[in-house]
Parts: C-alpha cells; sequence; structure tokens
C-alpha cells in the first residue's frame, strides 16, 4: 500500500509543464542551456544531477541527433524509447505534460521527461527521499531505465553509466557548449543484479564462443538462422556495421524477439574499452547484410555515424584484433574488397560505419601495416611450415598465436606485442601438451615472447600467453 502511495504521489506531482520549469524569465536565453536544463530536471524530480547527466552521457554523448530515433527506437539526449516493447517516451509524455514531438526534438523537454521515468522507477522501487539523496541506491532504476530484456544486459547497461559517473564528465554538446559532472566514488547498491553476469567481462563459458576474449550473450533465435557455416556456406566477408545505438541497447535489441524485422550480428564491441560480446555463432547466419549474410561475419560497433567521439582507438584496435583472428581461422583476405562496411554490401540501403569511420587507422590494426607495427608475425617466429589455427587478443597490448605445422605434428606459440614496441615489456607465451609438463617464454621483451614449440599430434593442448595487464589461457582444446 506504501508503494501505491507513492507512485500516486508522483503522478500528481510529475505533471509538472515544461513551462514552469524553466526558471528563466519570459525571453531568456540561457548561456549553458543544457547545463540548466540537466540542473531544474533534477531538482524537480529530485534525481542526483551527477547521475542524470552520467545516463544521458551513456546513451547518447549528450547529442540528441536532431529528433531522430536510434536503432531501437530511442530519442533524444536520454534516449527515450518507443517501440513494440518498451515506451518511456509516452511514458514521459504522460509524467511531464509534453507533447510527444517535443520530447523527441527539444533537448530541454527530453531531458525533463528522462528524470520524470527515472523518478517514477524509484518511486516503484519505493525509494524514499533519505534514498534519493545516495546516487548508489538509484541503481536499479537505473538498470530499469535501460528496459533490457535480461538481468544480464541490465546490470550492463547501469554497470556503464556508473563507471561513468565515477570517471567523471566533460564533454562539448552539438552546440558547443561544455558540459562537466565531477568524479564520484559511489557504491551501487545492485540488489538482485548482483547475481546477474557480467558481459563486460570475458567470458568463463569458452565452448560458447569463436572468439576466446569475447563474453557470450546469445540473441533471440528467430534473429538468427542455425546453419553449418562454412560446410554450408563459404564465410569469405567480414561486414563492419555501427549500431546507432548502446553496447548494453544492441546486446538487448538482438535479444528481443520476435518482431517483424528480424536483426543481429556475430559480435558487438564496446567504444569506452574495447570489449566483445558475441550474440550469434559463426557457424549460423546473423541478420545483419542481406544477401551478405550467408558469406560473412557481422561486427556491430558501439555509437552513431555522426558521431565520431564513440570511435575510440581502443575500439579500433579490439575490433581490428577481432578481425585479424577471424580473417586468419576462415583465409580471408585483410583487404578492402573482405573487409567492407555495411554501406558496401550491394543492395544496402544503410551508411555505416559512415564518413567519420577512420578506415585507412582501422586497416592499418587489420594488417600491422603503417608506422609504430611490430615487424614480426607469428608465422615469422614460429618458422616456416607453421600456420595460424587460433589467436587471442590480449586487450591492445597484443595477440598469443597458436600455430601448427602439418607435416611435423608440431604446435608453436608466439605472443606478438601491439604496443610499446620496441621497448622491454613483460609478455609470455606458453604451450602445455596433455599429459606433459608446461612450456614457457616469460620475460621482458621488445617485439614479441616465442616461439614455444612442441610436439602435439593427435593429442590436446593448453596455450596462452601474456602482454601488458591481459592474460589469455586457453581451455584444454585442439586435440588430434
Amino acid at each position: 500500500m506504501v508503494r501505491l502511495r507513492r507512485s500516486a504521489a508522483l503522478l500528481v506531482g510529475a505533471l509538472i509543464p515544461l513551462s514552469m520549469l524553466t526558471g528563466q524569465p519570459a525571453g531568456a536565453v540561457s548561456a549553458d542551456p543544457m547545463t540548466d536544463a540537466f540542473a531544474r530536471a533534477a531538482s524537480t524530480y529530485d534525481v542526483p544531477r551527477d547521475l542524470l547527466v552520467s545516463l544521458a552521457y551513456s546513451e547518447t554523448h549528450l547529442d540528441g541527433h536532431r529528433g531522430q530515433p536510434s536503432a531501437s527506437g530511442g530519442y533524444g539526449v536520454m534516449h527515450l524509447v518507443s517501440n513494440p516493447v518498451t515506451h518511456t517516451l509516452e511514458r514521459a509524455a504522460t509524467l511531464t505534460k509534453q507533447p510527444v514531438s517535443a520530447l523527441k526534438a527539444d533537448d530541454a523537454a527530453n531531458i525533463t521527461g528522462g528524470a520524470a521515468v527515472l523518478r517514477a522507477y524509484a518511486d516503484e522501487l519505493g525509494l524514499d527521499g533519505a534514498a534519493r539523496k545516495d546516487a548508489g541506491k538509484w541503481y536499479q532504476a537505473v538498470a530499469k531505465y535501460g528496459h533490457a530484456s535480461s538481468a544480464d544486459v541490465a546490470r550492463l547497461y547501469a554497470d556503464t553509466v556508473y563507471d561513468q559517473l565515477s570517471q567523471g564528465i566533460r564533454a562539448t554538446t552539438p552546440a558547443g557548449e561544455t558540459l562537466t559532472a565531477t568524479p564520484r566514488t559511489v557504491q551501487p547498491d545492485r540488489g538482485d543484479y548482483a547475481k546477474a553476469q557480467e558481459l563486460g567481462k570475458t567470458n568463463t563459458l569458452a565452448a560458447s564462443v569463436d572468439y576466446p576474449s569475447a563474453a557470450w550473450a546469445p540473441a533471440h533465435s528467430t534473429n538468427y538462422a542455425v546453419s553449418n557455416r562454412p560446410t554450408s556456406d563459404a564465410i569469405d566477408r567480414i561486414v563492419i556495421h555501427v549500431a546507432q545505438g548502446t553496447y548494453a541497447g544492441t546486446i538487448d535489441w538482438f535479444q528481443t524477439g520476435p518482431r517483424p524485422n528480424p536483426t543481429s550480428a556475430h559480435y558487438v564491441v564496446r567504444s569506452s574499452d574495447g570489449a566483445i560480446t558475441q550474440t550469434v555463432r559463426e557457424k549460423d547466419r546473423a541478420f545483419h547484410a542481406g544477401d551478405y549474410n550467408r558469406r560473412s561475419v557481422g561486427i556491430e560497433h558501439e555509437g552513431w555515424v555522426d558521431q565520431a567521439s564513440w570511435f575510440t582507438d581502443t575500439m579500433y584496435r579490439s575490433s581490428a584484433a577481432l578481425v585479424r583472428n577471424i580473417a586468419d581461422r576462415y583465409g580471408i583476405p585483410k583487404d578492402r574488397t573482405h573487409i567492407l562496411g555495411h554501406s558496401e554490401v550491394p543492395g544496402a540501403d544503410h551508411t555505416d560505419p559512415g564518413p567519420n569511420w577512420n578506415w585507412t587507422k582501422y586497416m592499418q590494426y587489420v594488417t600491422g601495416t603503417g608506422g609504430g607495427t611490430n615487424p614480426n608475425t607469428p608465422e615469422s617466429v614460429c618458422g616456416s611450415g607453421f600456420t595460424v589455427i587460433d589467436s587471442a587478443a590480449l586487450g591492445t597490448a597484443g595477440t598469443v598465436y597458436l600455430t601448427y605445422n602439418t607435416s611435423t605434428g608440431v604446435n608453436c606459440v608466439a605472443t606478438i606485442k601491439q604496443t610499446n614496441l620496441g621497448t622491454a615489456t613483460a609478455t609470455s607465451a606458453y604451450l602445455e601438451v596433455e599429459g606433459q609438463t608446461r612450456i614457457t617464454d616469460s620475460g621482458n621483451f621488445s617485439y614479441y615472447a616465442g616461439p614455444v614449440r612442441a610436439s602435439a599430434a593427435d593429442k590436446c593442448v593448453r596455450w596462452g600467453g601474456k602482454a601488458g595487464t591481459s592474460t589469455y589461457d586457453s581451455p584444454l582444446e585442439h586435440c588430434g
């Protein structure tokens, strides 16, 4: 009964026309309109101001995209969503008495609407006035705001917002306004979300992923076609996409179904740290590139085509390491004929990855060309006759490779650095044949660790290595 009374009180108090929230004399123009809008909305709905800014930045980098929707139907700086599953846009209209058209395109209205919806979720959770002063107590309301279809993705969404809150914000809006939020150390009250899987970290279910550094969050069964590639269809293309949305939102969209336009990709890459989640097995056909679905692996990247700030160097490096791994396993040439953008797929009506995607830098990372690259390859380190059969990215610091010589039955492992080239830093590579002692090459190396070789015909192996702060340890695999 208490919760119902709180919700009723909110509905009465939240029906406040935007004209009463401006705090500006008639005709006045603010020098910092978005900063003022966040302050007013936070005060009106008793939401921690920096948490509200962090949520908005995590969703859109403070760009309302001129009223155009995201791929999942979200509008404005606060990403108010209107689609067959989620209706935060319509709820914001009810709470603020603002027309949907204003909530879509006007930054101040949109921010007010987002604050109203977030406060409504807090009331439904029973947060009283004292609890609302503690940003950590809002965690479950933030998780609900992300409208995820699973607890795992809801945690990913909320963790992203709270990570941003701890880092602070200094960003420039499309209008040129500088907006800041002071870094804040907050203890999130995750509640039941503490039990959810952390999708931002590598999954321990190695059997579920084709790329060892990826987490696993399977798409809804209606959003892809079970297949047997490359036996059924050769894989000879890799298609680069930009999601028109966030990392968590894209994963959630792939997990939502059935719907009229089923959509998925094999992988999703995060902007801030290059984290990768696999959502469809490579053997299966993701629905991402029309006629190229049968022959390609699709990689979505968090962000918007018209907003270069999402395309970080860390994202480029992480995605390029994934592309190298896929290309090596399927024998795909590392060129722009075989690694292409969605807009370049025959018959495509999409524009991604768009003009802000730096193809020159990206392909240098994919091919290892250009300045400051490692002149060594796993084949040159291991020697003649060895070919790559598996690899794992070590963050952005390097890649560890497993190679095999079919004529001798010998495996070889080498860790190839990608950063601090020419400077001796801690790097290692190891190979362990089933039933035998592990062989390790570990030390401070300028370009690579290894080669570590062992005869492994008809036997399983464990392999891995370290570069920088990242480590990879394989399961017992590649038997025979």
